[in-house]
């Protein structure tokens, strides 16, 4: 797993000045930038289903599994296992994708839980 350290620049207190907050915007951008190039895991849950173990070794080409969601339900979208979006699947040039149509903040994420 990838690390980063971040680097602060302290100022002694009383001692701030006009220039400080657009030099932190500035310090606050090149962070950003060092993030950029961070690898995530990106999933998306078209729903889910129990099983017992009997039931998932009888599977075999062509078995349909039954989800908790009906077709046409939104899915989720998790980054590095915390949900971030909610969407609709679409095709793209015969591929698969997903339209992004809310996003969820970590309070909406934890009343549902």
């Amino acid at each position: 797993m990838d690390t980063l350290e971040t680097l602060s620049q302290e100022m002694p207190a009383g001692k701030m000045t006009e220039a400080a907050p657009a030099k932190n915007r500035l310090a606050n951008n090149s962070n950003i930038d060092l993030l950029m190039d961070v690898s995530l895991r990106v999933a998306v849950e078209l729903g889910r289903t129990r099983m017992m173990l009997a039931q998932v070794l009888e599977l075999q080409h062509g078995s349909v599994v039954e989800l908790d969601r009906l077709a046409g339900d939104p899915v989720d979208v998790y980054v590095n296992d915390c949900m971030v979006a909610r969407g609709e699947v679409v095709v793209v040039d015969d591929k698969f994708g997903v339209r992004i149509t809310e996003m969820v903040s970590s309070k909406t994420e934890k009343a549902a839980a």
